[in-house]
């Protein structure tokens, strides 16, 4: 290998972002092998690469001992002095046997090993680059479904799209235009693999932030968010300004900003409740949108009673139990839905 051969290589590295000696080191460690592969040597060489030059040397090495048990590793006391009387007991010895079609088979191996070292730093930045990215929000456009995985296309790396977080009865196309939330990134023998959810309640949450500026600046804050995906969510707002409505910033203007966020979920219904540091008022602001007469809380159970207008009961209870189950999981609290007759005339 020429001087401009490893001036290549050295300028290559520094583009990929890897360190030149890290790059000849890998060299070297590749020379070895392709050395003992090509030479059928069982010897302990080592390989020497002329960081200016290019030039390359292998030196066998050999332990210096009283009795040769084995001539490829080893070397006998008065043998090595005959080469330095400066040899003692232990040492090693190092004999060049650089082979004269060396360089070919080096350049090769070079190359090879370049072009891996490359891939596996590109892999490592893209790694880094979105795990740092977890619980964020990537836009992607779909490639191709297989074996009902949706593998999204995020650039400069490719996400998949598990069924389990698929929204029900969502359609996938190719070419579509797709929001997903990465929940994991994990590092295997391919390069990086990057998890995406549709179904997450992080997404909801994320969509919000980048829709509702008031959110993004800190103004309101998203204390709570429970989702049955593809059929209904609630999220739980407050403001830290007493002048900003939590609710009316989410909303947006005639319902604009709520809007989009259903349109990117494809309809997904969407609840925007106030938060309330008071227990029994957060259990009711979560059931909207059903009116809540009266609600009694147990601290020590975390379990409360609510009532409701005997008309609003079905409302408050929801389709299959929806609203009562998407409030539970949105306060954290058991809830007991009792209409006003009920509570009157005991069962």
């Amino acid at each position: 290998m020429n001087a401009e051969f490893m001036q290549a290589f050295e300028q290559l590295g520094r583009e990929k972002g890897i360190a030149p000696e890290v790059l000849f080191d890998a060299i070297e460690a590749a020379l070895i092998s392709a050395y003992k592969r090509n030479f059928s040597s069982a010897q302990n060489v080592r390989v020497a690469l002329d960081r200016d030059t290019g030039e390359i040397h292998v030196y066998a090495r050999k332990a210096v001992v009283e009795d040769v048990a084995d001539p490829r590793l080893e070397i006998s006391l008065p043998e090595a002095r005959e080469l330095d009387p400066r040899y003692e007991l232990e040492d090693v010895v190092e004999l060049e046997v650089t082979p004269k079609n060396f360089g070919r088979i080096a350049a090769q191996t070079a190359k090879q090993v370049v072009v891996q070292r490359i891939r596996e730093a590109e892999r490592g930045i893209i790694y880094e680059e979105y795990s740092s990215r977890e619980s964020d929000i990537v836009t992607g456009i779909v490639q191709r479904i297989e074996a009902k995985n949706v593998f999204v296309d995020l650039g400069k790396a490719e996400a998949i799209l598990q069924p389990s977080e698929q929204i029900p009865g969502e359609v996938y196309r190719h070419s579509d235009r797709l929001k997903t939330y990465i929940i994991e990134v994990k590092k295997t023998t391919k390069g990086p693999q990057i998890l995406v959810s549709r179904t997450h309640p992080g997404l909801l949450k994320r969509l919000f932030e980048l829709e509702v500026p008031e959110i993004h600046d800190g103004i309101v804050e998203i204390k709570s968010v429970a989702r049955e995906p593809g059929l209904r969510s609630k999220i739980a707002v407050h403001s830290r300004d007493e002048n900003v409505d939590p609710v009316g910033s989410c909303v947006g203007h005639k319902g604009m900003r709520v809007q989009t966020i259903v349109n990117e979920l494809k309809g997904e219904k969407i609840d925007i409740v106030k938060w309330n540091a008071d227990p029994a008022k957060y259990i009711a602001n979560a059931l909207s949108p059903a009116k809540v007469v009266a609600v009694d809380v147990n601290e020590t159970e975390k379990a409360s009673r609510v009532i409701v207008p005997d008309y609003q009961l079905s409302l408050a209870i929801g389709k299959e139990g929806q609203n009562a189950r998407l409030a539970a999981k949105l306060t954290g609290w058991k809830i007991d839905i009792k209409s006003e007759s009920q509570v009157q005339t005991p069962e």
